[in-house]
This record gives structure tokens, sequence and C-alpha cells, in this order.
């Protein structure tokens, strides 16, 4: 084996958002903002708090009819996009690298270093307590909305999910809220995305290269040394 061939084969550098990570990133951001916005569309058309109304503006659809159209269209795209996001996030090992572990005194800690200035943002790389809790946090409440969305959708049919949430008009209101988390969720998500410019462009193009491990490296220079 020649050095050039060690060379080439001793590191195989990879992206920090590889791309199937960054295609279901931004086909899942599209999803959500078609299900939101048509969303706010068929609220209006029978509304849960009669204090809230969204403007018409900001809503996706003609009519009410109209807005449950393009709501399917985005839960059907945010449930198969979710499954394999899932599927890819747990069978690749990158929950586990990005997410995990996480516990309670990590996330006092890193609040206590945002309300004291001291949180830092330069590693891409590395996710810290807070950020792994809302990560895991909105993963949950996607899978809430899906299952509450099934029991509007279908209540009689899907009887053992509407006794689950107890009956129709609370799917509805866990519906609502989880529709609230999502909001909440991107307006920190683009303030940080602004705040921290070189996150938003690693999810264009994939961000800083990274090493596999040691280990290749290590048998490489073994190799090396037989040659």
């Amino acid at each position: 084996m020649s050095n050039s061939d060690v060379n080439s084969n001793a590191r195989h550098p990879r992206r920090l958002h590889p791309l199937p990570v960054r295609i279901m990133h931004w086909t899942n951001a599209v999803a959500v903002l078609i299900m939101i916005t048509s969303g706010w569309k068929i609220y209006n058309d029978e509304v849960i708090f009669g204090w809230l109304h969204f403007p018409e503006a900001i809503t996706l659809g003609k009519w009410a009819q109209h807005g449950l159209q393009w709501h399917f269209l985005g839960m059907w795209i945010f449930a198969l996009n979710g499954i394999a996001y899932l599927t890819y996030g747990i069978f690749s090992g990158r929950f586990k690298q990005k997410l995990f572990p996480l516990s309670v005194r990590d996330i006092i800690a890193t609040v206590g270093d945002a309300l004291t200035f001291r949180l830092k943002h330069d590693d891409l790389t590395h996710y810290n307590a807070v950020q792994k809790m809302l990560y895991l946090g909105i993963i949950l409440v996607g899978i809430l909305t899906v299952l509450s969305g099934l029991t509007i959708w279908k209540p009689v049919q899907f009887s053992e999910l509407t006794a689950l949430f107890y009956d129709f008009q609370t799917a509805r209101l866990v519906h609502f809220l989880c529709m609230t988390a999502f909001v909440l969720f991107l307006v920190v998500h683009v303030a940080l995305a602004l705040l921290v410019p070189q996150s938003l462009l690693a999810m264009l193009t994939g961000g800083p290269k990274l090493e596999d491990g040691p280990s290749i490296a290590t048998d490489a220079t073994e190799i090396k040394a037989t040659n």
C-alpha cells in the first residue's frame, strides 16, 4: 500500500450537518410553517378562546376548508419527514452523540451562564444543556402534535387516542398548545440563528469538517511504519 493510499484513507472528514440532516431540517421548516399558518385559518373558523383571533394576513387559505387542505399537506410532509428524521437520528447515532447525556445540574448551570451573559456559542459542534433540552422537547412536542392531530381528524376511528386525550375538545386544546410551543421554539431558534449567523450558514453548507477519530489515524501510522 502506497503512502498516498494510506493518507487518503487515514481520515474521513465529515460535515457537522450531513446532507440528509440539512434536507430534513429545511423540509421540516417548510412543513411547520404550512401547518402553523393553515392551522390559524382553521382555528379562526372555530375558536377555542373567544378573545383570540389570528389576522387573516398571516393565515394560509382563502377559507377554512382551503386551510384544512393545506394543513393536511403540511401534516403528511411533517409526519413522513419526522419518521425519516427519527430513524436517521437513532440509527446513525446522531441523537446519542448530540443530545446526550443530559442532566438537571447541567441545565441549571447553562441557564445560569445565560443569565449572566457567560454562555458561549463559538463551538457549533457541541450543544449546551439548554439546547439539548429544547431539541428533545420539540421532538416530543412534534410527536404529540401528530397524535392530537389524528385525534381531531378521526376521533371515532382513533377512539383509543381520543380516550388518551380524554375527549375531542381536550385534544384540540393540546393541539393548540403544541402549536404555541412550536411558535415559541421558532422564535428562539431564529433569534439564535441571527445572533450566531455561522449556525445558519452551517445548516446551509454542512458546517465545519469533523474527523472520525484518532483510531483511524493510529492504524494508518502503523501501516506507514510497516512500509
